[in-house]
């Protein structure tokens, strides 16, 4: 009997799991062994520690994971973090295929003066606090009033609706103690949303923009100076269902009256930062009032605006980091792939050209960097699943030295390495539901590394019954 061939996933959100289920259900002649690798000791990635709590029709794509794990044809090994508990050489010894899906979770850089001030924010820093990732402060300074997010995306929009939201307003969703508490501390009475391009450039989705007019005592305010639409916005528009919707929401604004909401959402559009203003810390914003081109870019007036400001948050986007062992390409903070091969290269531009590195792949945002939507992660995995098998009817892959599917767990041993496994995320999720049902909400996200690997192995913590657990 033919041994099955074995791949590894490093990395256990949307894309690597994607990558596992497509793959399981290719057709093929042979059997097929995989196993997902994860830092965190719970897996999906972006839509835990990404997706705003106040979303829970995007957090719905959880229970789609799930269900593809609880088949049990995929081993989940949590709580492993790939160059410190398990190294490239040790994978490539035991699996035919090593498929890296690690995505995108740090803020892209944004170089402007004044950056690193105090009071300067990454919106990625702010969305890991309210979506309680393990590895972050439990502590937001939340002492401004007048705040500006940068960028006119959807993570903008949930960073701005975040903050003006009421702290009550969120505190049915999975929030937890030290969040909730956290918000209903802030000073908060006006966000700024700055986007340098007009309002059919704008990256919005348009449920997530018709969200935002929506939010309970917070007025939407818009400029009409600020409503531009060229030969390129009418083009954008009537080709795209999605842009027209997004103009349309926009307009709508417009004719809206402030009801005399206690905050304000300011939404502002042709307007490029310059500078983050301050000596100690961020005292405002400038920008340069921009105009349309005609062919949907902008070009700079020499009109600036100073607006002055408590702090400042950035959404421009998220970018990759580095794995060890791996070439990375600076430029575009993505692995170097042809076509979700890894090129020995650390420029992207030659990746066609590159040598292969063999048996070793990528999918996800970490192969083509952080622009889609969840869904789009799926095209990702069967570009690079196609090439795995292609790689495997031609031959080139190599024998791994210790294949049998009790290698990896031998050496976890070996190194006295705690993973999680699938049935210790159930108990994690049995936790938070459990902690969710006494308060009348769905769940209650546990907070912290330790109670999450407390309850992996069935301990019962503090955090877990609603204790503090204090931050770490």
């Amino acid at each position: 009997m033919t041994r099955p061939f074995r791949v590894a996933i490093v990395g256990a959100g949307p894309a690597g799991i994607y990558a596992a289920d497509l793959m399981m259900k290719a057709e093929r002649d042979f059997d097929l062994s995989i196993d997902l690798f994860d830092r965190l000791p719970t897996p999906f990635g972006l839509v835990r520690y990404g997706v705003a709590p106040d979303h829970p029709r995007i957090k719905g794509i959880i229970n789609a994971l799930i269900k593809v794990l609880d088949r049990g044809d995929i081993r989940l090994f949590s709580n492993v973090e790939y160059g410190v508990d398990l190294h490239l050489e040790e994978l490539t010894d035991r699996y035919d295929a090593v498929i890296f899906s690690t995505g995108c979770f740090v803020d892209a850089a944004l170089d402007l003066p004044g950056i690193d001030l105090p009071g300067s924010y990454g919106a990625a820093e702010f969305v890991n606090w309210y979506d309680s990732h393990p590895d972050v402060s439990q502590e937001w300074p939340l002492d401004a009033q007048r705040v500006a997010v940068i960028g006119n995306g959807n993570v903008a929009l949930d960073v701005a609706r975040v903050l003006a939201k009421q702290a009550d307003d969120l505190h049915t969703t999975e929030i937890p103690d030290h969040v909730y508490e956290g918000l209903k501390t802030s000073q908060v009475t006006d966000v700024h949303i700055f986007g340098r391009r007009g309002p059919a450039q704008a990256k919005f989705t348009p449920l997530e923009l018709r969200e935002l007019g929506q939010v309970k005592d917070v007025d939407v305010i818009v400029y009409p100076e600020d409503f531009e639409f060229d030969e390129g916005s009418m083009a954008a528009i009537e080709s795209s269902n999605q842009t027209k919707q997004v103009a349309k929401t926009l307009t709508d604004f417009t004719m809206r009256e402030p009801t005399g909401a206690k905050r304000r959402l300011h939404l502002h559009f042709l307007h490029a930062p310059v500078a983050i203003l301050g000596e100690d810390r961020v005292t405002g914003l400038r920008t340069e009032r921009m105009e349309l081109d005609g062919a949907g870019g902008v070009n700079g007036t020499g009109d600036f605006h100073d607006w002055e400001l408590d702090a400042v948050y950035r959404a421009v986007g998220y970018a990759g980091t580095k794995l060890p062992q791996l070439p990375f390409d600076e430029r575009k903070r993505v692995i170097p792939n042809h076509e979700g091969r890894v090129v020995d290269s650390d420029d992207q531009t030659k990746a066609a050209e590159a040598d292969v590195v063999q048996g070793v792949y990528s999918t996800g945002w970490i192969k083509r960097g952080p622009v889609g939507l969840i869904g789009h992660t799926k095209g990702d995995a069967l570009e690079t699943i196609g090439h795995i098998l292609d790689d495997r009817a031609a031959g080139v892959l190599t024998d791994p030295v210790y294949p049998d599917e009790s290698a990896i767990v031998e050496l976890f041993e070996s190194k006295g390495i705690d993973y999680v496994d699938w049935e210790g995320y159930h108990r994690v999720e049995s936790a938070e539901k459990a902690a969710g049902e006494a308060e009348g909400r769905e769940r209650i996200k546990l907070a912290t590394r330790e109670a999450m690997l407390a309850e992996a192995r069935g301990h019962v913590t503090a955090e877990s019954v609603g204790q503090p657990s204090g931050g770490h």
